[in-house]
């Protein structure tokens, strides 16, 4: 293993570590999806970045066909007269 290829695995695991929240005992399974994910982008050509084209918004008509009325919230019960 590179050098440089393990300092960027290193690097990785530890952000997963600290994406997960750092929990203890995963140390194992973050340095192997860091290893995947490094030599993954060894694998892939890089490619061009594709324009991103903008998404096409519904019309009001469509949005409200589809929106769901809102719930109707559920009344408080009232107390019972207590028994003396």
């Amino acid at each position: 293993m590179t050098d440089d290829r393990q300092e960027r695995i290193r690097q990785r695991a530890h952000a997963i570590w600290e994406q997960a929240g750092r929990p203890e005992g995963a140390d194992m399974q973050h340095w192997d999806q860091a290893t995947a994910e490094i030599d993954g982008e060894a694998a892939k050509p890089k490619k061009k970045a594709a324009p991103k084209k903008a998404a096409a918004k519904p019309s009001k008509a469509a949005a409200a066909k589809t929106a769901k009325p809102a719930a109707a919230k559920p009344k408080a019960a009232k107390p019972k007269a207590g028994k003396g």
